[in-house]
């Protein structure tokens, strides 16, 4: 398998989530991404996150967020260690870093610092407010944001207190973002010869993903706040609905498929009801439209329901995580890995890369023991 990104050097000082999500994007789809790991603090703070434990300094976290790595024990805010990460900054395409904002100068790893080390060297930062401003030396996390930008203001029922994600998207999106630009910026830097400084923060992205939301309130003072069931702010019926065992999503995103789902369900008399005679009328009767609907869907249980509407009217039926996990359709597309690791008798299963080139997902490496790679890396 070619991976896109092969031939491509990124040297990461990283830890917990956002990074090492985004680095680990890039390993799977071709990038050396070497692990500049402090002995002195052992290494990645996630090696150490439990609950589940994998030998000496790793853990089940670790392992979700940094397959397909190497990774160098090196204190480069030592004499030795300094000599040595320079050496490594001259065979690299970047430098990353997902610290608090004031640190990469500091420790000397953004552009200003290195462009003499190697002109073309891209510098990429994720912070969690970003650099150069009041709160560049604000510790912050995934939870803070989604409170501070709005998503939990918009997530949960109507009369529950705010809510978070039950994940943490915004580190997610974040590293995403960031693994976006950084491969952005070394392609500019390749072809120019000039490295630069990329910043990606977790509010900003936090702030960006708040999308048409955002625009109503800018231009028309349009608060979407919670609806009941999780519904559409335009679309109705697109929300969940009772089923006789449980709860399914169902998204009549356009006329074709209300009158589609009333079709199939049985349900002539919600196509005929003046009240639900379209978007708008729906809309405007999302109570009265929620219980006729649930009437129906209340009949049959949740696999039913996708028998009949699967394919034909978006649905989905709502499943816990061990329920996700063991969907036929995820073993179809082969979405579940299980990769070779010492500690772990039959392999540690894991999640395979969403990303598949010219059919083929890229096959699941575990992440590496602290330090393991020190001496190939540094040819010692």
């Amino acid at each position: 398998m070619t991976r896109p990104l092969s031939g491509v050097r990124v040297l990461a000082v990283e830890q917990y989530g956002a990074g090492p999500y985004g680095t680990m994007l890039m390993a799977e789809l071709g990038a050396e991404v070497i692990k500049i790991e402090a002995p002195s603090m052992g290494g990645d703070v996630s090696r150490q996150t439990g609950p589940y434990f994998l030998g000496e300094g790793d853990s089940q976290f670790f392992q979700t967020f940094s397959r397909s790595k190497s990774s160098v024990a090196l204190e480069i805010k030592t004499p030795e260690g300094r000599a040595d990460f320079e050496r490594l900054v001259q065979s690299a395409d970047a430098v990353v870093n997902n610290l608090r904002g004031d640190q990469p100068a500091k420790m000397r790893i953004d552009y200003p610092a290195l462009k003499a080390i190697k002109p073309s060297i891209v510098c990429a930062h994720l912070s969690a407010y970003g650099r150069n401003n009041s709160r560049q030396a604000w510790p912050g996390y995934d939870y803070l944001m989604q409170a501070e930008a709005g998503f939990m203001s918009l997530t949960g029922e109507p009369d529950a207190p705010p809510t978070r994600f039950g994940l943490s998207m915004v580190d997610f999106m974040t590293g995403t973002m960031w693994a976006m630009a950084t491969v952005s910026a070394i392609l500019k830097a390749r072809e120019t010869g000039v490295g630069c400084d990329v910043d990606v923060s977790l509010f900003d992205v936090a702030l960006h993903q708040l999308s048409y939301p955002a625009v109503w309130a800018m231009n028309e003072g349009h608060d979407v706040g919670r609806l009941p069931r999780g519904a559409h702010p335009s679309i109705a019926p697109s929300q969940l609905v009772k089923t006789r065992d449980g709860w399914g999503l169902l998204m009549c995103q356009t006329p074709k498929f209300w009158d589609r789902f009333c079709e199939l369900a049985g349900a002539a008399h919600l196509k005929s009801d003046p009240r639900f005679a379209d978007i708008p009328s729906r809309r405007a009767n999302l109570a009265a439209l929620s219980e006729a609907v649930d009437a129906v869907t209340s009949t049959r249980t949740t696999d039913k329901w996708l028998a009949v509407l699967g394919g034909k009217v978006p649905f989905a039926p709502v499943r816990d995580v061990a329920e996700a996990l063991s969907n036929p359709f995820v073993a179809e597309v082969g979405m579940r890995d299980v990769v070779d690791h010492p500690d772990r008798d039959g392999g540690l299963k894991m999640l395979a890369s969403p990303v598949k080139i010219d059919g083929e997902r890229a096959p699941g490496v575990r992440a590496p023991k602290l330090g393991e790679q020190t001496a190939k890396v540094l040819g010692r």
